[in-house]
């Protein structure tokens, strides 16, 4: 089941790539580059979400344990990718990426990652309650 999770992170990060070329080419225009930032952490994680509610409804997370290590499996990728991708495709300064975690001055990418780490087992739990 983890092998079938690990391909719904392709689908999360598309999704991801997808919620930033729509802040570049709209509302990031009109606003400043925090906003736009936040704004976009927000609806972020409420497509991701959706698609991994919908996921689950074909593919239901077993287990509290498997949970755990879809949602590490998701971090560990997610930065692994931002990193990688933002620094040796996008060019971006190692400066620039770690201040999305500055959270004291208001970048909020770290509860995106804390979203996607904990979104499988709500998920799990949520669609194990009894209705």
């Amino acid at each position: 089941m983890v092998a079938k999770y690990l391909l719904v992170w392709f689908l999360l990060a598309g999704v991801a790539i997808a919620n930033g070329i729509l802040r570049q080419t709209t509302y990031g225009k009109s606003m400043s580059d925090l906003a736009a930032h936040q704004v976009s952490t927000v609806t972020g994680i409420l497509a991701t979400g959706a698609i991994v509610w919908a996921v689950c409804r074909y593919w239901p997370i077993e287990s509290t344990t498997q949970a755990w290590s879809i949602g590490l499996l998701w971090l560990v990728m997610t930065i692994a990718f931002e990193f990688g991708f933002g620094h040796y495709i996008a060019g971006h300064s190692w400066d620039h990426l770690l201040a999305d975690y500055n959270i004291l001055k208001g970048r909020v990418w770290s509860l995106f990652l804390l979203w996607i780490t904990v979104l499988p087992l709500l998920v799990y739990k949520l669609s194990a309650r009894p209705m």
